[in-house]
C-alpha cells in the first residue's frame, strides 16, 4: 500500500469558511428569507425573556411590569440590531440582552437606599431609573474606544492564537446556560435537543421540491413539536404538584405573559420615568461595558467565519464597538433592565442552516420590533418553555466555540510555545469564572469585598467572563513570549492582511457601508 500523501493526511488553511448555501451578502429568496428571519427571532426570545424574569422580581415588578420590560428589550434589541447590520460591523448578528451586567444591576438592586423603599411597585421604578442612569454614563466607554478607534490600536495585539480562547469561550462560557437549565425539565429538554440535532444533521438531505426543508428550519419545527407537548402536559395538569422551580421551567402558562400583555404597546424613551444616576453604580456598570465589548470582539469573529467572511479589519470591529455603544445608550434610556451585546445563539444558528446572510437578521429585527409592539401575539410566542430553549443552546453554543477552535489551522500547534498559551488560557478561562462564581454562591458576595461597591462590582464581573479572563491571559502570553521568533507560528503572516480594511480586497465587498457613506467616512 502506498504511502498517503501530503494533501490526503492534511486540510489547507481556508480564509472563508465553505460549505455555505448563503454568505453575508448573499441572499435567499423574499419567502424563505422571512420564514428563516422569524426562527432567529423565535431564538432571540430566550434570552429576552429569561433576564426579565430574573430581574424584575427582584426589582420589586409584578407579572405587567415584566411583560414591559421584555417588550421593550426585545424592540431596543430590534433597533440595535438594524444600526448594526447597516452602519455597525455590518455582518449578521442579533444584539439583545446580555448576562454580563448581573453582577453590577444586582449590585444595585441590593442598594440599601432602593431596598428601603416599602412599596414594591415604587422600589420597582427607582431601582429601574437607577439602572438607567448607570447604563446611559457607561455607554460612553464603548462609544469612545470605538468611534475613536482606540480598540482598533488594541486590537493590532491580537492574533489567530490569542483569539482562539476568547471565541471558544464565547461558546463554553456559557455553559451554565446550557444543559444544566434544560436539565430542570428533562422531558421537554431532552426530546427537544435530540429532534433538533436530527433534524439538522441526520436527515438534513431530506427534501421537499428540492428544498432543505429539515435542515433550514429545524428549530422552527423542533419547537413547535415540543412546545404542543409542553402545552399538553401543562392543560392534562401534569405539573400541578411539582415544585415551583420545576412548574416555572416546564409550564407554558407560568410566565403570566400572555394574560398581562397589552394588546399594543409601543415602548418610548424615559417610560419608567427620568434616570437616576450615581458614581458608584456608574463605575461598577462599566467593569460590565468592558466585559459586553470583549465577548461581542469574539462573537463578531465567529460570525464572520459563519457568514463566509473575511475576519473584520480593526476599523470595522471599532466601528461596531461604536454603535453597540450606542445601543447601551438606548438600553439606558428606553429601560430595557439591562445592557446589550451580541446574541451568541443567533451566530450559531447562522452554522447549523447554513446561511449567513445579512438580509435575513435585519428581517428578524424587523420581527422583534413588531411583535414587540403587539403585545398578545408576543406574549404567545414568549410562553416557550425555558428549557427548550436551553437544549437548543447546547447546540448553538457549540457550534461557536468550535469556529474559535477552528482558527488553530492558521498556526503552528507542534509548538510547544503554542501549546502552553492555548491550554493555559482556556483552563483559566473556565476555572478563574467557576471559583467566582462559587465563592459568591457561598459567600452571597463575590471574592472582591471591600467597602468601596464599586471596586467589588469591577473585579467580580471581569473575572466572572470566561472570554474576559481567556483575553487578558492569552494576549498577554502571547506578546510577551518569544513573540518576535513566533510571528509565523502564532498565525501573524495569514491574519496581517485583514488588519487593514484595504489590505485585502474582499472588505470592500463584505463591510463597505451602505448609501454610499464611505464618502464621508473613509476606511483606514
Amino acid at each position: 500500500m502506498d504511502a498517503p500523501k501530503p494533501d490526503e493526511i492534511s486540510h489547507p488553511p481556508m480564509d472563508q469558511l465553505q460549505g455555505l448555501e448563503y454568505c453575508i451578502d448573499s441572499n435567499p429568496s423574499w419567502g424563505e428569507a422571512i420564514a428563516m428571519g422569524f426562527q432567529h427571532y423565535i431564538l432571540a426570545l430566550g434570552t429576552a425573556v429569561m433576564i426579565p424574569s430574573f430581574l424584575v422580581p427582584l426589582m420589586g415588578g409584578t407579572d405587567g411590569d415584566k411583560v414591559r420590560v421584555v417588550q421593550t428589550l426585545l424592540f431596543v434589541g430590534g433597533i440595535n440590531t438594524l444600526l448594526q447590520t447597516l452602519f455597525g460591523t455590518r455582518l449578521p448578528t442579533v444584539i439583545g440582552g446580555s448576562w454580563a451586567f448581573m453582577v453590577p444591576i444586582i449590585s444595585i438592586i441590593h442598594d440599601p437606599s432602593l431596598e428601603r423603599i416599602p412599596d414594591p411597585h415604587m422600589r420597582f421604578l427607582n431601582t429601574m431609573r437607577a439602572i438607567q442612569g448607570a447604563l446611559i454614563v457607561a455607554s460612553s466607554v464603548q462609544i469612545i474606544l470605538g468611534y475613536s478607534q482606540l480598540w482598533a490600536i488594541c486590537s493590532r495585539f491580537f492574533s489567530p492564537l490569542g483569539m482562539v480562547p476568547v471565541i471558544s469561550l464565547v461558546g463554553f462560557g456559557l455553559l451554565d446556560r446550557g444543559f444544566p437549565v434544560a436539565g430542570r425539565c428533562v422531558e421537554i429538554g431532552i426530546p427537544t435537543f435530540i429532534l433538533f440535532v436530527a433534524f439538522s444533521q441526520y436527515m438534513k438531505k431530506f427534501q421537499a421540491k428540492q428544498y432543505p426543508v429539515l435542515e433550514r428550519f429545524a428549530l422552527l419545527i423542533s419547537v413547535t413539536v415540543i412546545w404542543a407537548y409542553a402545552h399538553l402536559l401543562t392543560a392534562s395538569g401534569a405539573y400541578k404538584h411539582r415544585p415551583e422551580l420545576t412548574q416555572r421551567n416546564c409550564r407554558t402558562d407560568k410566565a403570566n405573559l400572555i394574560s398581562s400583555s397589552p394588546w399594543i404597546k409601543i415602548p418610548y424613551p424615559l417610560q419608567w420615568g427620568a434616570p437616576t444616576f450615581d458614581a458608584g453604580h456608574s463605575f461598577g456598570m462599566m467593569s460590565a461595558v468592558l466585559v459586553a465589548l470583549i465577548e461581542s470582539t469574539g462573537a463578531y469573529k465567529a460570525a464572520a467565519r459563519l457568514a463566509s467572511a473575511t475576519p473584520p479589519p480593526a476599523h470595522v470591529l471599532s466601528r461596531g464597538i461604536g454603535w453597540q455603544g450606542i445601543g447601551i445608550l438606548f438600553d439606558g434610556l428606553y429601560g430595557t433592565g439591562t445592557g446589550s451585546t451580541v446574541s451568541v445563539e443567533n451566530i450559531g444558528l447562522l452554522g447549523s442552516t447554513r446561511v449567513g446572510s445579512r438580509r435575513v437578521i435585519q428581517i428578524s429585527a424587523g420581527f422583534m420590533i413588531f411583535f414587540s409592539i403587539l403585545g398578545k401575539f408576543g406574549a404567545l410566542f414568549a410562553s416557550i418553555p425555558f428549557s427548550v430553549f436551553a437544549a437548543i443552546y447546547c447546540v448553538m453554543f457549540g457550534i461557536v466555540a468550535s469556529v474559535g477552535l477552528s482558527f488553530l489551522q492558521f498556526t503552528n500547534m507542534n509548538s510547544m510555545r503554542n501549546l502552553f498559551i492555548t491550554g493555559v488560557s482556556l483552563f483559566l478561562g473556565l476555572s478563574i469564572p467557576e471559583y467566582f462564581r462559587e465563592y459568591t454562591t457561598a459567600a452571597l458576595h463575590g471574592p472582591a469585598h471591600t467597602n468601596a461597591g464599586w471596586f467589588n462590582d469591577f473585579l467580580n464581573t471581569i473575572f466572572m467572563s470566561s472570554p474576559t479572563v481567556a483575553l487578558i491571559v492569552a494576549v498577554f502570553l502571547d506578546n510577551t513570549l518569544d513573540y518576535k521568533d513566533s510571528a509565523k507560528d502564532r498565525g501573524m503572516p495569514w491574519w496581517v492582511k485583514f488588519r487593514t480594511f484595504k489590505g485585502d480586497s474582499r472588505n470592500e465587498e463584505f463591510y463597505t457601508l451602505p448609501f454610499n457613506l464611505n464618502r464621508f467616512f473613509p476606511p483606514s
